[in-house]
């Protein structure tokens, strides 16, 4: 089959594409799957520039979002059978290959349904930032209806996915953007404030629009620096998670607040083989097709590259000026 391979860490340009064995299923549960298309994530750059998440045996193939078709499928297999479309979190760390590539193999306790609603490309620009999103949210962030959440970055890839979650749990969301043309797109997918932190100070504008109570819950989707300075937004006895390392920050507002600050890190399950932690996953990816398909949730595909093309996919996500997800596609 085709795939990209990684055969040394680097920049983009060493990113290639060649001639590698298929993969074939060893256990009963196992699904053969021809991909259609794969997402590409903040995650697979950092591995290609030496990342330390690993990515299976040599040729490394990165690539964690998958879409595609079943081709085979195992004995045990109860829930999907060949011919099925499916889409998943599955490769690219910890010991197995990504889906960079014309085929994987995913144990079906991993997979859901696609949503009919969305082509392959858009099926595979949705796992990693639709799970992360619901995880910080609500399995970490415990956001209830009627909450004053801040999102950070929320016309990226993770943020544009919280805001839909969190308006369709009933919540007053305000977020941080970058742009005019980034504040419409929010305020379509349902923030009420948007807050262009270029100009103003985003403490001061969360405050003035809650009372100078802060919000119940932050996201930071961007950096500790990000985080330490929305300890002062997040009202007393609130919470706050982060998706990045929160090294060198300073946690004295939070405790003078009594926060709680909470870390997400969706890749854990896939890197310590944590089975029933990636079975919820799975079902969480379900759930949201579910939501894609009655009309609830929309992703932002910003461009798809074909396979060959996966370093310049590359290069522009490290750009840092994407707004939604790149993907690419093998036919």
């Amino acid at each position: 089959m085709k795939a990209v391979v990684m055969p040394t860490p680097g920049g983009p340009e060493v990113l290639e594409e060649r001639e590698v064995a298929d993969p074939v299923r060893s256990d009963e549960r196992d699904l053969l799957i021809r991909l259609k298309a794969a997402g590409i994530n903040p995650v697979d750059t950092k591995m290609r520039g030496g990342g330390s998440y690993g990515s299976g045996g040599a040729p490394v193939i990165l690539g964690c979002d998958g879409a595609g078709v079943v081709e085979e499928a195992g004995p045990g297999c109860q829930r999907f059978q060949p011919g099925d479309a499916v889409y998943f979190f599955n490769g690219g760390i910890g010991t197995e290959p990504g889906n960079y590539a014309e085929y994987t193999v995913v144990d079906e306790r991993f997979v859901a349904a696609k949503p009919a609603a969305l082509s392959f490309a858009e099926a595979a620009a949705v796992p990693l930032v639709a799970i992360t999103a619901w995880e910080s949210l609500f399995d970490r962030g415990n956001l209830q209806s009627g909450e004053n959440v801040l999102v950070h970055a929320g016309a990226g890839g993770v943020g544009h996915m919280a805001i839909q979650l969190a308006r369709r749990a009933g919540a007053e969301i305000c977020t941080t953007v970058g742009s005019e043309e980034k504040a419409a797109f929010v305020r379509e997918l349902g923030a009420d404030k948007t807050i262009p932190y270029k100009e103003v100070d985003f403490v001061d504008a969360v405050l003035a629009c809650s009372d100078q109570r802060g919000v119940d819950l932050a996201l930071d989707t961007v950096g500790p620096e990000v985080l330490e300075a929305s300890f002062p937004a997040v009202r007393f006895y609130g919470r706050a998670v982060t998706l990045l390392d929160p090294k060198g920050i300073s946690l004295k507002q939070a405790r003078l607040r009594n926060l709680g600050v909470f870390l997400e890190l969706m890749l854990s399950p896939l890197f310590f083989g944590l089975a029933e932690a990636r079975a919820h996953q799975a079902k969480i990816l379900g759930e949201c097709a579910r939501l894609f398909d009655a009309g609830e949730l929309r992703i932002h595909l910003h461009r798809t590259f074909p396979l060959a093309e996966a370093a310049e996919a590359h290069r522009l996500l490290e750009e840092g000026h994407m707004q939604g997800k790149a993907v690419l596609t093998m036919e």
